[in-house]
């Protein structure tokens, strides 16, 4: 699996599974994820010995979200690459948005710290859309935005 951050200078592969004996792969709505993600985190366990940065390396940053978790992710675009644990050093926990071609078997298994997810996040009725929503791109006022 290849995969990548929203500029294109950071490129990772993984090999190896997601998920399955690893753990679920989870949807977090923790406040962190949130701020970190700009909504929930979908994420997925994956063995730290697959993951390999292929370009960009110099790129990538590290902040220290909790004591012994860093969250990784694109020095210049900001994009989130993935997290690890100082305890458990052979596995990481790969964002899921960043892989370009996941298996099409892959699925969220579990929403995780909904106690935290605030009303505008919560389940809802809105119309989905296969693009943008109608509407968007038509001149408006500044009060409009």
């Amino acid at each position: 699996m290849q995969g990548g951050c929203l500029c294109g200078r950071v490129r990772y592969l993984y090999e190896g599974p997601l998920g399955g004996r690893l753990g679920a792969v989870t949807l977090c709505h923790c406040a962190q994820c949130r701020k970190a993600q700009g909504y929930g985190a979908a994420v997925a366990p994956a063995l730290a010995a697959g993951f390999s940065i292929v370009a960009g390396a110099d790129q990538v940053r590290e902040y220290e979200s909790s004591p012994g978790k860093k969250r990784a992710f694109c020095g210049n675009c900001g994009s989130p690459l993935y997290s690890r644990r100082d305890g458990a050093p052979g596995a990481i926990r790969l964002r899921l948005g960043g892989l370009e071609d996941p298996p099409r078997t892959l699925r969220i298994e579990a929403h995780i710290h909904v106690q935290e997810l605030p009303a505008w996040a919560e389940p809802d009725d809105a119309p989905r859309y296969a693009g943008e929503e109608p509407g968007r791109g038509l001149a408006r006022g500044p009060s409009e935005v």
